[in-house]
């Protein structure tokens, strides 16, 4: 932050908008078996070798058996425009996973609970992945994730374009038995991950 006396104030929202919004947030640090240890910072929590953390991907079909993409925003600092399936976040202190995932839902996809009915957790796993970023700010997801999963009565949606760049409609069987014909989408590896456990 600038130390000249005479600087604006829209120099100080300038210095303060190179914080990344991850800096002003929290997770849930776990052990193993999903159980709280502490709270810490979300991009503390993503750097370097990374702590363990709680969080969850939520799967969104419609009654055609198919799942809804949803590419992750430019913007993101890690997998930026990146293919998930559907949306993934991290629960606050205190939150539990369909709660967090109804809120997540409805700020990233306008998909509000009236729109569905059969929001559950249907898998719970642990991975490590590391990101190398062509920025050169790499990164790392160190996850206890829970999956849930949801079908829509309403396919209505209103994306939030700083959250999702792009939706797409896929057969999941189709997804899940002929990964490299979709390649080009580059899916994110908590999704990867959620799919072959959910269909092999």
């Amino acid at each position: 932050m600038s130390t000249n006396s005479s600087g604006t104030g829209s120099e100080a929202t300038t210095a303060e908008d190179e914080v990344h919004k991850n800096a002003r947030q929290n997770v849930v640090a776990v052990d193993e078996n999903d159980e709280k240890q502490e709270v810490v910072n979300r991009l503390t929590a993503h750097t370097g070798d990374g702590i363990r953390h709680r969080a969850f991907t939520a799967l969104v079909f419609d009654h055609q058996g198919r799942i809804l993409l949803g590419q992750r925003s430019p913007t993101k600092r890690l997998w930026d425009t990146h293919w998930d399936g559907t949306v993934a976040s991290h629960p606050e202190d205190g939150q539990s996973q369909e709660e967090a995932t109804r809120q997540r839902l409805e700020d990233e996809l306008g998909v509000t609970p009236d729109q569905y009915s059969d929001l559950r957790v249907t898998d719970k796993f642990e991975y490590k992945r590391y990101y190398p970023s062509v920025s050169g700010a790499d990164g790392v997801e160190w996850e206890v994730c829970s999956v849930l999963k949801l079908t829509l009565d309403d396919v209505s949606l209103d994306p939030d374009e700083d959250e999702i760049a792009g939706l797409l409609w896929v057969d999941y069987e189709h997804l899940h038995q002929h990964p490299d014909w979709y390649r080009q989408l580059r899916l994110c590896p908590w999704f990867e991950i959620a799919m072959r456990r959910d269909l092999d």
